[in-house]
């Protein structure tokens, strides 16, 4: 759930852009990622279900900000 600002989601192909109060759903297995698009400070509530929710089942696929 957005809670603050604005964001852009790439979900697969598709690119969605969000506001305040609206919810973005990535189902199970399909890459993403989440961009603040402007200026503005956004904030987001990331829920995840499942039988496990571990941070340690990230793939990182491409990463811009040189994380190892």
């Amino acid at each position: 759930m957005v809670t603050h600002g604005e964001l852009l989601l790439t979900r697969g192909e598709e690119v969605v852009r969000d506001r305040s109060n609206s919810y973005l759903h990535v189902p199970a297995g399909v890459k993403h990622r989440v961009e603040n698009p402007g200026d503005e400070v956004a904030c987001l509530i990331e829920v995840q279900v499942g039988s496990s929710v571990a941070e340690d089942d990230i793939q990182r696929f491409e990463d811009v900000y040189g994380r190892v």
